[in-house]
C-alpha cells in the first residue's frame, strides 16, 4: 500500500489494488481468529486445586477436628447444594473446572470443551473428551451433610458445592468417581496408590475449612493415608 505524505493527496493511482485491500482483509481477519482462539484457550494445566496444605500443616488440622458419628443421612438430598452455577460469562462451575484443569483445553461460545486432555490424578488415566472426566466433590456433597452440613444454611451449601476456592472440586475419571460415590477414606481410597497422601491432605483442608467432623474409622484411615506421604 502507498504511503500517504503530509504535502500531497494521494491520487488514484496511489490507491490499493483489490489485489491488496483482499489481502489486508484476509490478514485481520486471520489476527481475528487468532485473537478468538486464544480467548477461548484456558491456560496450562494448574495438574490439582489449590491450597492443598503440606503433611505437617494437614496432620495439625486432622487432630484438631472434631470426632463424632455421621448423623442426618436420612434428610440428605442433593437438592440442597446447588450446583452447578454460573461463574463467569457462559461458564458454570463443571466447564470452569474442566479449563482449569485440563491441558490446551478450547471452549466453544457456551464454554463446552471442544477439545483438550485432563490427567486424571485419582487413576493416572487421561482423556481427551470432556463426556470421559467428571468433576468430583473431595468430600461429597451426601459425606458433608452427614459431618455438619445438615446445619448450614442454602447459601453455605452452594458455597460448598461450588468452590473453586480451595482442593474441593477435581476432574477425574467418570467411572473412578462413580466407583467413590459418597464413600469416605474408611470405604473408598484412589485407586493409584501414590497420590493418597495428596488425597488424604485436600480432604482434610476441606473438612478443616469448614468446620466438618469425622468419625473413628474415617480419621484412622486418613492417618494411615498421611503415613505414606
Amino acid at each position: 500500500m502507498a504511503r500517504r505524505t503530509v504535502s500531497a493527496r494521494p491520487t488514484v493511482s496511489a490507491r490499493p489494488t483489490i489485489g491488496v485491500r483482499r489481502a489486508v482483509s484476509a490478514a485481520v481477519a486471520a489476527t481475528i481468529a487468532v485473537i478468538v482462539t486464544l480467548t477461548l484457550t484456558a491456560v496450562p494445566a494448574q495438574a490439582t486445586p489449590p491450597n492443598i496444605p503440606s503433611y505437617s500443616t494437614a496432620l495439625s488440622r486432622l487432630n484438631s477436628l472434631t470426632v463424632a458419628a455421621e448423623s442426618h443421612q436420612s434428610s440428605y438430598n442433593r437438592s440442597l447444594f446447588p450446583h452447578w452455577i454460573t461463574i463467569t460469562g457462559s461458564c458454570n462451575t463443571r466447564e470452569q473446572v474442566l479449563k482449569r484443569d485440563g491441558s490446551n483445553v478450547v471452549v466453544n461460545s457456551s464454554c463446552y470443551p471442544t477439545s483438550g486432555s485432563w490427567y486424571s490424578p485419582f487413576d493416572g488415566a487421561t482423556w481427551t473428551q470432556a463426556s470421559d472426566v467428571d468433576i468430583d466433590h473431595m468430600v461429597p456433597l451426601a459425606e458433608a451433610w452427614r459431618s455438619g452440613a445438615w446445619a448450614w444454611s442454602t447459601a453455605r451449601r452452594q458455597t460448598y458445592a461450588n468452590d473453586l476456592g480451595g482442593p474441593e472440586l477435581w476432574a477425574v475419571t467418570d467411572n473412578v468417581n462413580q466407583a467413590k460415590g459418597d464413600k469416605d477414606p474408611a470405604d473408598w481410597q484412589p485407586p493409584l496408590a501414590s497420590f493418597r497422601c495428596t488425597y488424604a491432605r485436600a480432604w482434610i483442608q476441606v473438612k478443616w475449612y469448614y468446620d466438618m467432623t469425622v468419625d473413628n474409622a474415617e480419621k484412622s484411615a486418613l492417618s494411615g493415608m498421611l503415613a505414606t506421604c
